[in-house]
C-alpha cells in the first residue's frame, strides 16, 4: 500500500532523476567522444560514448569501453563522482516520502496493518 501510494506521489522526483540522468548520459558521452576521438580507442561514435556514460553513471562498469587518454580518465572520474551525487539527491527525497507515508499508515497502537 505504501509503495503504490508513494510511487504515484513521487512521480516528479522520479522524472527529475530520469531527466538528470539522461542529460548526463548525453553530455558526458559527447564530451568523452570528443576527448577520445583522436586516441586509438573504441569511442568511435557518440552513441558508443553514450553507452559508456550509461554504464559508468549506473556504476556497473563493464569495462568494455575505457578511456585511454589522461583527460578521458579525468572526465571518467568526474562522471562517476557526479553520478553518485545526482542519484543520491533525488533518492533522499523519495525515501523521505516513503518514510512519511509509512508513519502516517501506522495504527495508534504501534502496529501496521495488524502486524507488529
Amino acid at each position: 500500500a505504501v509503495v503504490s501510494t508513494q510511487s504515484t506521489g513521487s512521480c516528479r522526483e522520479l522524472l527529475l532523476l530520469v531527466v538528470m540522468w539522461a542529460m548526463g548520459v548525453v553530455t558526458f558521452g559527447s564530451i568523452m567522444f570528443y576527448i577520445e576521438e583522436d586516441q586509438d580507442s573504441d569511442f568511435n561514435s557518440i552513441l558508443k560514448a553514450c553507452w559508456w556514460a550509461v554504464v559508468t553513471m549506473s556504476t556497473v562498469g563493464y569495462g568494455d569501453l575505457v578511456p585511454k587518454s589522461v583527460p578521458g580518465k579525468l572526465v571518467g572520474s568526474v562522471v562517476v563522482f557526479l553520478s553518485m551525487v545526482f542519484m543520491a539527491l533525488p533518492m533522499t527525497i523519495i525515501v523521505s516520502k516513503f518514510s512519511r507515508a509509512y508513519e502516517e499508515m501506522k495504527e495508534p497502537n504501534g502496529m501496521v496493518n495488524g502486524v507488529v
